[in-house]
């Protein structure tokens, strides 16, 4: 039985824990640190913590507030946000994370995913793909939360990824995220049968129900922000992930 992985998307801002709408409407959540030790508790697979001011304000990982998660983490991190050369790879892999999410540089400097990844290994580097509809254009992929329209399709980004170096991709549908629509299936699907290495499916899931259709159309993980932090249908804080047994029964027994 494959073994796929349901990993928690953290979206930090402003030193707190937020969640957003088509990365929009920035919600507070809590305290990063606390809730990383609800999801220490819940088996989660691993985490994905993003500091979306990174590169919006010009700056670099925040190294110590990233050691004080990993400090508190016994589950593992993947880390983006403000990644820009190999040194500061090096800086936060050095931390205890085990993965780097590159999303901004990975466009404006590829090399940077075929430096990391012969340094590190490929299983280290993830390649963030942010995509949204473009006027007359299609889909297209995204930088700078969603604001700059690279002009580049995701499919041949995503091939170009995987011959850079990248070891996973993950695929976030700003149009579905936060929305609780299910994830955009076609594009799914259309970049998994493009690449080899992993796809992790973000933006739009509600159930585990959703999990399932992403893997059935060739995702090899998923990942969730607004589920696993937000009750329904008030939108009630509250730090959930589905039980072991509830996976297994309804997603992991079907592949």
């Amino acid at each position: 039985m494959r073994r796929i992985r349901v990993i928690p998307s953290l979206l930090l801002r402003n030193g707190g824990l937020v969640k957003s709408r088509r990365f929009k409407d920035h919600v507070y959540v809590g305290d990063p640190i606390n809730v990383v030790r609800i999801f220490n508790q819940k088996e989660v697979d691993e985490l994905a913590v993003i500091d979306i001011d990174a590169t919006r304000d010009g700056r670099g990982p925040d190294m110590e507030r990233i050691s004080e998660i990993v400090s508190e983490a016994f589950i593992p991190i993947a880390y983006g946000g403000g990644i820009s050369n190999v040194d500061q790879v090096k800086e936060i892999l050095f931390r205890g994370v085990e993965k780097v999410i590159i999303n901004k540089a990975a466009v404006s400097n590829p090399g940077l995913i075929t430096a990391a990844a012969s340094q590190f290994g490929s299983q280290s580097i993830v390649v963030s793909i942010d995509v949204k509809k473009a006027m007359f254009k299609g889909q297209r992929v995204f930088t700078d939360n969603g604001k700059t329209n690279t002009g580049l399709d995701p499919v041949e980004f995503a091939r170009s990824m995987e011959k850079a170096g990248a070891g996973e991709l993950l695929l976030q549908s700003i149009d579905r995220e936060g929305s609780y629509e299910g994830y955009d299936l076609p594009l799914v699907e259309a970049v998994s049968r493009a690449v080899s290495i992993p796809v992790i499916a973000a933006g739009g899931a509600s159930s585990v129900a959703d999990f399932r259709q992403a893997v059935e159309k060739g995702a090899s993980a998923l990942s969730a922000g607004s589920m696993f932090v937000f009750q329904r249908p008030h939108n009630a804080v509250l730090i959930s992930y589905p039980s072991q047994t509830e996976l297994k029964d309804k997603l992991y027994a079907k592949h």
